[in-house]
C-alpha cells in the first residue's frame, strides 16, 4: 500500500516559463497603447502655456515686478542691523559644515557678535539708495555678515582667523566703510580708553613744556641777579675787613 501511495498518488507541482509575446518589442515603432491606456495617457499628459509671441522683447515682466512682503520685512530687517550696529564684518564663506558654523556663532555670541546670513536680491533691497550702497557690489556669490553693538574688532579678526572658510572682504566702523587690509590695522591699535589716557598725557607734556619755557628766562635772570648780588656783598665785607686792618 505503501508503495502505490509513492508512485500513484504523487502529485507533480507545474513549472512556469515567462515568454515574450510576438517575439521582440519594436522600439522605433512601438505598438500603440489599448483604449483605455492611451485615455489615461491623454489626460495625465501634461499642458504647457504657449508663449506670447506678441509681447515685445523689451516690455516689463509682471511677475519680476511682483513684490514679495516676507522678502521686504527681512529687507528692513538687515538695515535695522545695518544702522544700529557699531561694527559690521562682512565675509565671504566658503564651503562648510553646519557644525563648524555652530561653533563659530557660539564663539562670536560669547562676545555679544551676531553671525547673519542673507540672499543677493534682499541686500539689494536693503541697501539700495542708501549710505551703505557701496557694499552692493562685495554680494556676488556666498557671503555673511557679522553684527556688534561694540567695537571689538581684534576679538572678531581673533575669532575668524581659526576659521579659514571665513575670508574677510570689508568692514563698517562707526558708517565708515573699511578695507580688509584698514580693518585688520584698526583691530591692532589699542583700546579708547587706552588712547585717550596717551593723548592726554601728551597734551599735558606739552602743556609743561611751555610752561618751563616762559618761565626759564625768568629763572636765570633771578639766578644772575643773586649771583651779583652775592658778589657784591662779598667785595663789601673784603672791604670792611681791609679798614679795620
Amino acid at each position: 500500500m505503501s508503495f502505490m501511495s509513492q508512485k500513484l498518488l504523487c502529485v507533480q507541482l507545474p513549472l512556469l516559463y515567462a515568454k515574450r509575446f510576438r517575439g521582440k518589442i519594436n522600439i522605433q515603432r512601438p505598438r500603440q497603447p489599448h483604449y483605455e491606456r492611451a485615455k489615461i495617457l491623454a489626460v495625465t499628459q501634461p499642458i504647457f502655456p504657449k508663449p506670447d509671441l506678441k509681447k515685445k522683447c523689451f516690455e516689463k515682466n509682471v511677475d519680476a515686478l511682483r513684490v514679495n512682503p516676507y522678502d521686504e520685512i527681512i529687507a528692513k530687517e538687515v538695515f535695522n542691523w545695518l544702522n544700529h550696529s557699531k561694527m559690521v564684518g562682512i565675509f565671504h564663506l566658503n564651503s562648510i559644515t553646519s557644525d563648524e558654523i555652530f561653533k563659530v556663532k557660539v564663539a562670536l555670541h560669547k562676545q555679544n557678535m551676531h553671525l547673519k546670513t542673507y540672499g543677493k536680491k534682499i541686500i539689494g533691497k536693503a541697501v539700495v539708495d542708501t549710505k551703505y550702497e557701496a557694499i552692493y557690489q562685495l554680494f556676488n556669490s556666498n557671503h555673511c555678515f557679522v553684527f556688534s553693538p561694540e567695537e571689538k574688532v581684534s576679538q572678531l579678526v581673533k575669532i575668524t582667523r581659526k576659521v579659514p572658510q571665513m575670508i574677510l572682504l570689508a568692514g563698517i566702523i562707526q558708517d565708515r566703510l573699511l578695507s580688509r587690509n584698514e580693518f585688520v590695522e584698526y583691530a591692532k591699535l589699542p583700546d579708547l580708553q587706552a588712547m585717550r589716557c596717551e593723548l592726554v598725557n601728551v597734551l599735558n607734556m606739552v602743556g609743561n613744556q611751555i610752561i618751563t619755557n616762559l618761565e626759564s628766562h625768568q629763572k636765570n635772570l633771578i639766578n644772575v641777579l643773586d649771583a651779583y648780588a652775592k658778589g657784591e656783598n662779598n667785595t663789601n665785607k673784603n672791604i670792611e675787613e681791609d679798614t679795620k686792618v
